[in-house]
């Protein structure tokens, strides 16, 4: 078995040799030189060796990238820990310290010193200390009968894992140290990562949206930009250099590595590579598993979002109070609305389907001429098995998407299980336990960017429209209240859930921890919409549980066959926010017959879009003024044009936002923050034809920084290649 195993990864971990092209990938560094991927990325342009991208035993550019907050990719790009992102992935905290007195969203935020760097509670800044392929041990367990192979994908087994080699590791006692276990290629390989957390991150620089998020939502996944997507953080840690948590005598990180930054331009051709943290692709699905993601996934988002899109853009143009409250949770929710209803659009326009259909016979002639029964079944398995979880899905997108994350009121229904109890057998001190729970609840939830009223809209919109989703029989319980309590009006019982809860404001809460009694948690209608809601949540999961476990063991048979059958696609897995590299060349492209797009943007570009009526084309008044005067200083191109953004044919997806784009040398050129409408299918099929990476030039960020935010003595930090 393990023997056999092995056989599958080395053909796997091979197969690029033969099949590797150029552009598409996301590649695992700790594979380059087994994969001789190096030599493909040399005949592209590259200047380097593999092991000044990756040194497992010493320095190199991977150490000075890594991952900003939880979803996004930042590079280090001065020896003191400043940080470089994009503006969408700072959101969150330049909305954090936004109020309407000190509005940087839209004023921007520029630190003029060091102690005016503010610091941002829940930040973290990520870095890979170390990699380690564990695939043997993994296999062996499952050799030995300690695990099933089911098992061996869960997260319980892989995290427990993870901390048992910890245990074991001379990382063990050093701060910061988190690890991670993660299956690869479906499960055929093991690796775990070690990773180093610094908690002390403060903020340094931020454009205006005006700037930062020019174009909006109008713009997002589109081609030409001219979007200013970037702010700047710092790494702060205690005397030694190691993490710990805030601290005024906690000093900049003396980083180990930080990239330099090029000032030398780029032209169409040029070699162009992207070093971050992919969160998740699906290049490896069979048609049954595209339609289901198109069906069962992005339609029931779509339609969610949109109602709940619509509420919030009302309100946050109604008061900037409520816009800055509302910013960044619009901003999330809108961008992977829009990402639904482009990757449904590009399968269609792409042919995505008939590109998997054409694989799967391809696969079915190569398992017919191997003789081997299981590379035969397994597409037949796999559709029998989405023909059971596409309904399921579908009810669970839709009640997460509706009642987890479009609508935030409810209810802690554990916790008032819990009280429940206590009271009944009156034990004080669980009494007084679990209303500190509830207070710190009630706290949590009427937050300083909630509005109760705002969220009594955005329900109001929701409740019907999940309804006409989801058939009644499968709806949450409390819809049989609707029905019979409230003889189906759905207004009625909003109002009643948002004004007569316990949590539903500080009057309600105050006089029942005054008093609280069981019957007043028998009827509290937020307690039971919660449960209710909760229990349909379980439900759905456990429906799912085993048809999902057995698809898992499908795609490890499939892949693997896949990789035996040396398709003329690269040999990488799939994208699950873990270090990747993908290379390429700055490349226009043309998406349609008579349409061309070069590669490139500059600033004459915003002032073709401006429109003072519209807030996403808004041009501050300075940035106005140095375009028409062409003050662009060392940053402008040779003709005197100031470059905004540029393409290049690098494979990306979300999790990479904020990478640092590097050319033939390793040194920084711009950072990629978005993906071309057109190829919004590229996590299930890679068009290389059609499939563009959204790049930030980095003399834009330079120019803005010095220009409009008057940040010389940020740029004195860095070292400038001319």
């Amino acid at each position: 078995m393990v023997n056999r195993l092995k056989f599958y990864m080395l053909a796997l971990t091979t197969l690029v040799v033969c099949s590797a092209k150029a552009d598409e990938g996301m590649w695992l560094l700790q594979l380059m030189q087994q994969q001789n991927s190096i030599d493909m990325m040399k005949k592209q342009g590259l200047k380097l060796e593999a092991i000044d991208l990756y040194n497992p035993n010493g320095v190199s550019l991977k150490d000075a990238v890594g991952i900003f907050g939880g979803g996004c990719t930042g590079e280090i790009i001065s020896p003191e820990g400043l940080i470089l992102t994009n503006h969408h992935c700072g959101y969150a905290s330049i909305q954090q310290h936004s109020s309407v007195e000190h509005d940087y969203l839209t004023d921007g935020f520029w630190a003029t010193s060091r102690d005016k760097e503010l610091p941002t509670p829940g930040l973290k800044f990520t870095f890979i200390e170390r990699i380690e392929d564990i695939t043997d041990l993994v296999n062996q367990k499952i050799a030995n009968k300690e695990i099933t192979e089911a098992e061996s994908f869960t997260s319980a087994f892989l995290n427990n894992l993870a901390k048992e080699l910890l245990e074991k590791s001379d990382l063990k006692d050093k701060p910061g140290i988190v690890p991670q276990a993660l299956p690869f290629y479906a499960g055929n390989k093991f690796y775990t990562f070690y990773k180093k957390v610094y908690p002390d991150v403060r903020m340094v620089a931020a454009p205006p949206s005006s700037v930062g998020k020019f174009g909006g939502e109008t713009d997002n996944w589109m081609w030409p930009r001219h979007t200013g997507d970037f702010s700047m953080f710092r790494i702060y840690a205690d005397a030694n250099g190691e993490p710990a948590e805030y601290s005024e005598s906690n000093i900049p990180l003396k980083t180990k590595k930080h990239l330099a930054i090029s000032l030398k331009g780029l032209k169409e051709g040029d070699y162009a590579m992207i070093m971050g943290f992919p969160g998740s692709t699906s290049r490896y699905l069979t048609v049954s598993e595209v339609k289901e993601r198109m069906n069962s996934t992005n339609e029931p988002r779509i339609r969610v979002r949109t109602a709940r899109l619509n509420v919030l853009k009302e309100v946050m143009n109604a008061s900037d109070k409520t816009r800055i409250q509302y910013a960044n949770k619009y901003a999330g929710s809108s961008n992977y609305w829009k990402n639904s209803i482009g990757m449904n659009k590009a399968i269609i326009d792409n042919d995505v389907l008939g590109t998997k259909a054409a694989q799967e016979a391809r696969f079915a002639a190569f398992a017919k001429e191997k003789n081997n029964a299981d590379y035969m079944n397994v597409v037949k398995q796999i559709d029998d098995a989405v023909a059971i979880t596409a309904p399921l899905n579908y009810q669970f997108t839709s009640l997460t998407e509706a009642f987890f994350t479009a609508i935030e009121f409810g209810s802690p229904f554990q916790i008032m299980e819990k009280l429940e109890n206590a009271i009944e057998e009156k034990n004080d001190s669980a009494i007084d336990a679990n209303i500190k729970i509830l207070k710190e609840v009630y706290d949590a939830i009427h937050n300083k960017d909630y509005d109760h009223e705002v969220d009594r809209k955005v329900a109001k919109a929701i409740f019907p429209l999940y309804a006409e989703m989801i058939p009644a029989e499968q709806r949450p319980a409390f819809y049989n209240t609707i029905e019979k309590e409230y003889k189906g009006d759905y207004n009625k019982y909003i109002d009643a859930l948002y004004d007569n809860s316990i949590l539903s404001n500080q009057a309600n809460f105050d006089k029942f921890i005054k008093k609280p009694t069981t019957k007043a948690i028998k009827n509290d209608l937020a307690t039971q919409y919660s449960k209710a809601k909760y229990d349909k949540y379980l439900a759905l999961v456990d429906n799912l549980k085993g048809e999902s476990q057995k698809l898992a063991s499908l795609h490890k048979i499939y892949i693997r066959g896949l990789g035996e059958m040396k398709l003329p696609v690269p040999s990488y897995p799939d994208a699950n926010f873990t270090l990747r590299l993908t290379y390429g060349n700055v490349k226009p492209y043309s998406p349609k017959d008579g349409v061309f797009y070069k590669y490139y943007t500059t600033t004459d570009g915003i002032l073709e879009k401006e429109n003072p009526e519209d807030r996403e084309f808004n041009v501050p008044a300075k940035l106005k003024e140095l375009i028409q005067k062409k003050d662009f200083g060392r940053y402008a191109m040779a003709d005197g044009t100031m470059p905004v953004c540029f393409l290049s044919t690098n494979d990306i997806t979300g999790g990479n936002s904020g990478s640092p784009v590097l050319n033939e040398n390793g040194e920084l050129i711009g950072t990629a923050f978005d993906g071309n409408w057109e190829s919004l299918s590229g996590d299930i099929n890679f068009d290389n034809n059609l499939q563009r990476c959204i790049n930030l030039d980095i003399r834009y960020v330079l120019f803005i920084l010095e220009k409009l935010g008057g940040c010389g003595h940020l740029i004195n930090e860095m070292t400038i290649v001319e």
